[in-house]
């Protein structure tokens, strides 16, 4: 089971449209999937189901079928983590849908946070609430990969998410401010590694709970929604493009020198996603991604072939993440 966030602070870059076409093409590619929903918008559940069903994962009497009833008895001062209530979406994918009220946890996250130094057992508890929820899961589905979107901020709820993958991609739009968030991410990164592996040090060794390694290793950049003209970005974007190898090797892999690389050689970009925006409202109404609209969706003529287009670039992703993620590949 390898476990991968994607992750990046600024929002509005696609991050969790990313998230789910992953999801889809490693599954049609015989990988068993676990998406788990960590951000408190919860766009990635809405993203796979229409209101009906929301209506009834989100209740307005009731117990929530969400993310946050596993927390709930943390939350309250009751217990420990709950089981996970996973949605099969369709063989070999299942959600962990996510909730608006999981941002209720982050003030009780970070106030356990320094806590796990003093050898707190109920700090280590709440702080590898999400990874031992995650991990139970992924056992009881047999998951290959967990694939986890989370929100865009460095708060406490995104610590915690992160502490618990093993890799990371960071999906980028062309622009000064996702040049700005690598800047971010990188040191935060770096910062929350070396913080962990001290509450690590210090965890008590009869507490008997799967622990994150918090290991956080970049996996690569996806470039994402960027126009093209000719098959070539157009010039407003080629020039944030052709930074991003240099800041990414600095400023996410601590590298002094920085790459030289142009970005079509950087071994770093594992994406280039175009910009499939004709194609997202017959998607969004199919309920299906982009990659699998048929005629009967209203993918006729040259949506039929951006479709097409679209399965290849998704399909050379999903093996490029599972390549730089484990030894073996799809």
């Amino acid at each position: 089971m390898r476990t991968i966030a994607f992750f990046n602070n600024k929002g509005g870059v696609g991050k969790t449209t990313l998230v789910y076409h992953v999801a889809w093409m490693c599954a049609e590619l015989g990988q068993s999937v676990l998406a788990v929903d960590l951000d408190p918008q919860a766009n990635l559940t809405t993203m796979f189901f229409g209101e009906d069903d929301l209506e009834m994962l989100w209740p307005e009497e009731g117990e929530n079928q969400s993310i946050l009833s596993c927390i709930l008895p943390i939350v309250d001062g009751t217990g420990d983590i709950a089981e996970a209530r996973l949605q099969q979406i369709r063989p070999g994918i299942h959600l962990l849908p996510g909730d608006l009220g999981l941002s209720q946890f982050e003030d009780r996250l970070s106030d356990t946070w320094p806590r796990c130094l003093d050898r707190d057992k109920a700090a280590f508890r709440v702080a590898t609430a999400f990874h031992r929820i995650i991990y139970h899961a992924a056992e009881d589905v047999r998951a290959d990969l967990v694939l986890m979107d989370v929100g865009p901020n460095l708060g406490a709820i995104n610590r915690a998410s992160l502490i618990a993958s093993e890799h990371v991609v960071m999906p980028l739009a062309p622009g000064l401010f996702s040049l700005q968030g690598l800047r971010n991410l990188g040191p935060t990164l770096h910062s929350w590694r070396k913080s962990w592996k001290q509450r690590l040090d210090a965890k008590p060794d009869d507490l008997d709970i799967p622990m994150p390694t918090g290991a956080m290793k970049p996996a690569g950049y996806v470039v994402m929604q960027h126009v093209e003209r000719k098959n070539r970005p157009v010039k407003a974007y080629q020039r944030w493009v052709s930074r991003i190898p240099q800041v990414y090797e600095t400023s996410v892999l601590l590298r002094s020198s920085g790459s030289t690389a142009s970005p079509e050689s950087d071994p770093n970009r594992i994406g280039f996603i175009k910009n499939y925006q004709s194609l997202m409202p017959l998607a969004e109404d199919a309920r299906k991604p982009i990659f699998k609209l048929t005629p009967a969706d209203g993918a006729i003529g040259a949506h039929a072939t951006a479709v097409s287009k679209c399965y290849l670039d998704f399909k050379n992703l999903a093996h490029k993440i599972v390549s730089r993620t484990d030894e073996s590949s799809l």
